[in-house]
């Protein structure tokens, strides 16, 4: 049987090579692995022209366990983090920092707005005391695309630290690590990159590092003494998601012959396009306005119809081939669906049609449309 193909913001679907790449096992202390890792580490600081400035300090875990290592290790115990809100991933943030011990200021925004620039300027000018801004670039909860250039810039211009959750933008959009100041960026294995999920891995200025020491709460998640012990051996300090990094290494590779980030952004920003054009034919509201959309998952309303059922609609649009994502939303029920992994095109339209006979099987009706009679509407 033949697998379905994730719409999701992570884990996502990966390409035939990629998934060879986990078939082999490999030792953590095999020269063979040490070259893999130390490749991995430099292509991954290579995507924002970084490799003279900042370090790599990969990480096992999912994505949170990067964010949660960053804020231990970068923020000292007497920090103070400004987080401006507009999603389930800032709140996130603020809640690890909270757990963290850390004091923690919100800045709050509507879920379906990116955060402004000048609001982050006005905490920063009322309140000297705080150390570092939190900022999520990306946020998956919705797809809304945060102005980190024009945050980052009032950042330093303020002379604090900025801590980038990059795990939805990573390897799509641009982010120069020679234009943008920031202190640490963190993002994993799963999402832009194309890889499995696993490793999450943080990008952070050499010096911000050498200062971190003893910062950390925890063991497993000091960035510090893992970066040092990694310098000196070449190794991890426990057992590496092996596997996991010989297939990134792989995804990797293919992120290259692909062209990079651009490449990479332009097929993501066609398969939004095609979805976008073919939702909303169907009948389907963004929740989001064109101009805040990240090409990487679209939130869309879900139908009000009575007949709508999210479990029954996902199970049978999943019998089609296609994995959605219910919506992350406190206020409004919502459905999303991912425009990432190692898909196309032709593979967007092929879901808009298997949600077109979704919709018609389960006689939903759409907002304006009236009931979807066909995939001829998702032409």
């Amino acid at each position: 049987m033949k697998e379905p193909v994730l719409l999701t913001p992570g884990p996502l679907t990966t390409s035939s090579a990629t998934k060879l790449a986990m078939v082999r096992d490999w030792g953590s202390r095999d020269t063979g692995f040490i070259a893999i890792n130390r490749r991995v580490r430099e292509l991954l600081l290579d995507i924002i022209h970084a490799r003279d400035s900042h370090v790599c300090v990969p990480l096992q875990g999912s994505g949170t366990f990067a964010v949660e290592a960053m804020l231990g290790t970068l923020v000292p115990r007497d920090g103070h983090v400004l987080v401006p809100l507009n999603g389930a991933y800032c709140k996130r943030i603020a809640r690890i920092c909270s757990i963290l011990g850390r004091r923690t200021t919100t800045l709050n925004f509507e879920e379906n707005e990116p955060v402004r620039p000048g609001d982050v300027d006005a905490a920063l000018k009322r309140d000297p005391s705080i150390t570092h801004v939190a900022l999520v670039h990306c946020e998956t909860s919705t797809g809304v695309l945060n102005p980190l250039k024009e945050v980052a810039e009032i950042v330093a211009r303020h002379k604090r630290s900025l801590l980038v959750d990059a795990m939805s933008s990573f390897a799509a959009l641009e982010i120069d690590g020679q234009k943008i100041a920031f202190d640490a960026l963190v993002a994993a294995s799963g999402k832009c990159l194309e890889g499995p999920p696993g490793m999450g891995f943080a990008l952070v200025t050499r010096d911000s590092l050498e200062k971190s020491a003893g910062n950390s709460p925890s063991l497993v998640l000091d960035l510090h003494d893992q970066w040092v012990n990694m310098e000196k051996t070449a190794q991890w300090r426990f057992t590496p998601p092996t596997v996991v990094v010989a297939a990134l290494h792989a995804a990797l590779e293919q992120f290259v012959a692909e062209g990079g980030q651009p490449a990479r952004l332009a097929r993501y920003r066609r398969n939004c396009e095609v979805l976008i054009e073919g939702m909303t034919r169907l009948g389907f509201k963004l929740f989001l306005e064109a101009r805040h959309q990240a090409p990487v998952i679209v939130t869309f309303h879900a139908p009000t119809d009575p007949n709508y059922d999210f479990q029954k609609f996902y199970d049978r649009v999943r019998e089609k081939g296609f994995v959605l994502y219910p919506g992350k939303l406190t206020q409004v029920d919502t459905l999303r669906v991912g425009c990432i992994g190692a898909i196309d095109e032709h593979v967007m339209r092929a879901a808009v049609h298997a949600i077109a006979d979704t919709l018609a099987e389960q006689n939903i009706r759409l907002h304006e449309t009236g009931a979807v009679r066909s995939r001829q509407n998702a032409a």
